[in-house]
């Protein structure tokens, strides 16, 4: 009995020796060095911002194709190499527009919907344009000027969100176009002219073209001229629009897979996934840059599944990963949009997606999970961020929707629980969006230290999910159950 206890205690001692903990797995591979370089790269100015569609945004492209292929992750099933080929529609904006309003000419503009129109037989003011509004008003043929938002919510973001409702009734109406008066802060302003006066992307799909009528977001601090309309009162407008170029433009998500080692576990997929495009070339800032770097938004995003792919393929874990890099994330989602209907491996494999998406951080003791109560992953997270000395935490800015606003959405809502692992903030202001979308997000603004403690907590988290024998969920209750019980035909 004495010679087999030792015996056994030789095996285990042996085994401990050449079994690493997963702590230690990860420490083996994430390092600041490796960090700094791939961010350095992806933020650089010779990048010009990753813009989807843009030479630059192809050669970011190739950057992490042939990472992925340095660190002997496994390329895309369907196609042998690095690659998903994505086309796209791409819409340039009008050459040429001019506007003017009782004879005043308008240059703060912002073109959200774009048809040829030569116009000036008079336009209608009809308060916030919501249909209460259009009761007794006669709009046929004539261009309708609104106010911004509604009487209860008349910020920015209201104006996002009752957009298609007020399109849908002016079009109803038969008006010509829609001139929408916003009320906004210089810095947002900049961010909708930069986003909507350039080129537009969407997925190209099989289907009839939508009639499209011209609509315009303008510029109106302290609603002067929404103050100076009336209902009752003639308005001259004289509105030309040329029409927009339309082509298609060829872009691509980027795609590699590790087996897992588990008989069984290895038919399911972890996804981890991020967006490595950015905004490109826009208005300057105070010091004349134009250049939006992108550089936690999201090369830091980026660069954690690289970290991810360079650990999986060193140390692979039970379950199989599925490594993601989207374009088009800032067109509209289109990227991930593209996957979900065209994936590379069945949906029902995919058991979670750990996404990584960016605006900033203003707390380096905190990783902020976008919908991190959702799944019954959570308490992985929690437990990885802890062991590099850092907490996780759930959004604490709901009112932004960011569970909605990043690429784990388009898997949500094929039933995948997806949250989104995210620089540390306690609210969505400051240092968050000094650096959100804007010049100045640049990689020798980053705090490497505390990117070192991000990227180990992220890789740690997906070890532990990937090697759990229970399968992660939805919790119960979550909008999104009902749709990973039929994928999953639970």
């Amino acid at each position: 009995m004495k010679k087999l206890i030792a015996l056994f205690l030789v095996v285990m001692s042996t085994t401990s020796i050449f079994s690493q903990d997963d702590k230690s797995k990860v420490q083996e591979t994430v390092n600041k060095s490796k960090i700094e370089s791939h961010i350095y790269f992806l933020a650089s100015d010779s990048l010009k911002g990753r813009e989807t569609g843009t030479p630059e945004n192809k050669i970011a492209a190739s950057y992490l194709a042939n990472t992925l292929r340095s660190y002997g992750v496994q390329p895309n099933p369907k196609t042998g190499d690095y690659y998903q080929k994505v086309d796209l529609y791409k819409k340039s904006p009008p050459s040429d527009v001019r506007l003017s309003i009782n004879g005043a000419p308008i240059q703060d503009y912002a073109l959200l919907e774009t048809a040829a129109i030569d116009f000036s037989k008079g336009a209608v003011y009809l308060g916030y344009g919501l249909e209460a509004d259009y009761k007794g008003a006669t709009v046929d043929g004539k261009v309708v000027i609104v106010k911004g938002g509604s009487a209860v919510a008349k910020d920015t973001r209201a104006a996002f969100g009752l957009l298609d409702q007020k399109k849908e009734l002016a079009k109803q109406h038969g008006a010509v176009a829609v001139i929408e008066l916003l009320n906004t802060e210089d810095q947002m302003w900049g961010f909708i002219e930069h986003n909507f006066n350039g080129s537009s992307l969407g997925v190209v799909k099989k289907e009839d073209k939508k009639v499209t009528m011209p609509y315009l977001w303008v510029l109106d601090k302290e609603n002067t001229m929404a103050n100076g309309l009336k209902k009752d009162t003639p308005i001259s407008i004289a509105i030309h629009m040329s029409g927009p170029k339309e082509e298609i433009v060829e872009s691509q998500n980027i795609i590699g897979i590790v087996e897992g080692t588990d008989p069984e576990l290895k038919e399911e997929y972890i996804i981890y996934s991020a967006h490595y495009d950015h905004v490109g070339i826009g208005t300057p800032d105070a010091t004349g840059d134009t250049i939006y770097n992108g550089a936690r938004d999201n090369a830091v995003g980026t660069t954690t599944v690289l970290s991810m792919a360079e650990n999986l393929a060193k140390h692979p874990t039970k379950r199989s990963a599925l490594f993601i890099l989207f374009t088009g994330e800032e067109k509209g989602l289109l990227g991930s949009s593209f996957y979900v209907e065209n994936p590379v491996l069945p949906l029902e494999q995919m058991v979670y997606c750990f996404n990584s998406d960016n605006a900033g951080y203003n707390d380096t003791s905190l990783v902020t999970i976008v919908g991190l109560p959702r799944t019954t992953a959570a308490q992985h997270i929690k437990d990885a961020a802890s062991a590099f000395e850092l907490t996780a935490v759930d959004d604490p800015a709901p009112e932004q929707g960011l569970f909605d606003r990043s690429d784990n959405v388009n898997f949500a809502k094929k039933g995948i629980p997806s949250p989104t692992f995210s620089l540390g903030f306690t609210a969505f202001n400051g240092d968050v969006t000094k650096y959100y979308h804007r010049p100045g997000d640049e990689a020798e603004t980053l705090d490497y230290d505390y990117l070192f403690k991000f990227f180990s907590a992220y890789v740690l988290a997906g070890r532990f999910i990937a090697n759990d024998p229970v399968t992660p969920t939805w919790t119960k209750g979550d909008k999104y159950e009902a749709a990973g019980e039929a994928l999953y035909k639970n």
